[in-house]
């Protein structure tokens, strides 16, 4: 069919708009605070987000500490006018008390803040790749028993490790589902009692979600 000039135009314009629907809009802005200064952030940026902007933080600081530092940073992004849509915080019961690790989780929700929290060790996120596991544990058993499953490809679990993300990667929704598995145990669910839990998964799961292609 042969266009006149003027729909030869229109087509193009209209083209033209729907690309800049779709590729002019904001992407969603999400911020990761994490306790450790390396192992945490060296996971987290390896996911290959493509609808959001991702932002990740590894502090050395933990608990309360750690959630007012995200506080922080989102009251400095929004006088910056780059809000985050979503602030998140990563970080681990370890040998705190219960007063400690709750009062973090409660300053957290009363600010907007989401949890990836750990009971008792971010470890744990890594062990449920291999297989369930509900009894409580050590950060240093948890290594230890990584060990053992990383064995047979001749790696040996550390602190920091560069290639964890990838090493994971296909088993993760193994994790997954070993994670909300143990979550669903605790009813109600009470932090600092409910060990070993971790929310992490709740954190991979939004990433994945914002890794796929649109």
């Amino acid at each position: 069919m042969v266009m006149s000039r003027e729909q030869y135009k229109k087509r193009n314009t209209d083209s033209y708009h729907r690309k800049i629907g779709t590729r002019g809009l904001p992407r969603k802005r999400i911020l990761i605070v994490c306790e450790g200064e390396k192992t945490e952030p060296n996971y987290f940026e390896k996911f290959e987000v493509t609808s959001c902007r991702l932002v990740v933080v590894g502090t050395g600081f933990n608990t309360e500490s750690l959630v007012k530092k995200a506080i922080e940073l989102g009251s400095k992004a929004k006088k910056d006018k780059e809000p985050f849509d979503e602030l998140w915080t990563v970080f681990d019961r370890d040998s705190f008390t219960a007063e400690i690790f709750n009062k973090a989780i409660v300053l957290a929700k009363k600010s907007g803040i989401k949890l990836a929290y750990s009971n008792e060790a971010f470890e744990l996120w890594y062990l449920l790749h291999f297989h369930y596991i509900d009894m409580a544990l050590s950060r240093e058993q948890y290594m230890v028993k990584l060990d053992e499953f990383m064995k047979p490809d001749k790696l040996k679990y550390r602190k920091n490790m560069d290639e964890a993300y990838d090493y994971f990667k296909n088993k993760q929704p193994q994790a997954i589902r070993n994670a909300e598995m143990l979550m669903n145990k605790y009813k109600p669910h009470n932090p600092e009692k409910d060990n070993p839990c971790t929310k992490v998964y709740e954190l991979v799961n939004l990433l994945n979600e914002n890794s796929k292609k649109v």
